[in-house]
């Protein structure tokens, strides 16, 4: 015999690891500082500009 689930732990184990993964990335998101946010977007914003300059013509 197989061994016995209690599925609503089961579900609530697995809504909360669900949770968890969403909480890592809201950390990673917002959990910086404002001149590593600041830092970020200037990068961001210096790739765009590189990629939008190396675009031929059409």
């Amino acid at each position: 015999m197989g061994e016995i689930v209690n599925l609503n732990r089961a579900r609530k184990a697995r809504e909360k690891a669900a949770d968890k993964a969403v909480a890592v990335a809201n950390r990673a998101a917002h959990g910086r500082t404002k001149s590593q946010r600041e830092a970020a977007d200037k990068e961001r914003d210096r790739e765009a500009r590189l990629l939008d300059g190396a675009k031929r013509e059409d």
